[in-house]
């Protein structure tokens, strides 16, 4: 399970003073103002603490100032790296909800016959229910709603989760 969550991905320099845009990575770009601080890196053992000083939303993207970038040359050096959180600071989640990135990897089990259906490679976001990708042993792939109906149980402490597939989804 990952300790970090990626809220954010810093794609450019904005202005002149050390503002830095940032894609938002979560489902609520509002989030972003509650934030006392956040860590800013690509791999988690070389992560820094940064300070917000301001926030903005534009658009698709939120512009933010950390306290301690002061120019343009200063935000340069933060372009390509993700904005995370630990898990403390990380949005509390309603029952039967889960990050994605706790989702990937989990082993995926037919509810009836207990026959492992592949492992969740990736996460859909399709506006109304994810779908998980699965991948079976023999690299083919499986999409699954990620619906109550279908979605019967998930365990993240075990990276298990039971399906009841519909009629006709394997086929």
């Amino acid at each position: 399970m990952q300790y970090y969550l990626e809220i954010g991905k810093i794609v450019n320099t904005h202005g002149v003073k050390g503002e830095i845009k940032a894609i938002p990575l979560t489902d609520n770009p509002r989030r972003f103002f509650a934030l006392k601080w956040a860590y800013i890196g690509t791999e988690d053992d070389n992560l820094k603490k940064y300070s917000f000083e301001k926030v903005k939303l534009h658009k698709n993207v939120v512009i933010i100032k950390f306290k301690e970038i002061n120019s343009m040359i200063e935000a340069e050096q933060l372009k390509d790296n993700f904005i995370k959180v630990d898990r403390e600071n990380a949005v509390k989640l309603t029952e039967d909800t889960f990050f994605i990135c706790d989702i990937i990897g989990c082993e995926v089990l037919d509810e009836d016959t207990g026959n492992k259906l592949g492992i969740v490679s990736e996460v859909l976001q399709t506006g109304s229910n994810d779908v998980y990708v699965v991948k079976s042993h023999n690299t083919k792939e499986i999409l699954i709603p990620a619906l109550k109906t279908v979605v019967k149980k998930v365990s993240i402490e075990e990276r298990k989760i039971w399906v009841k597939l519909p009629l006709g989804l394997l086929d």
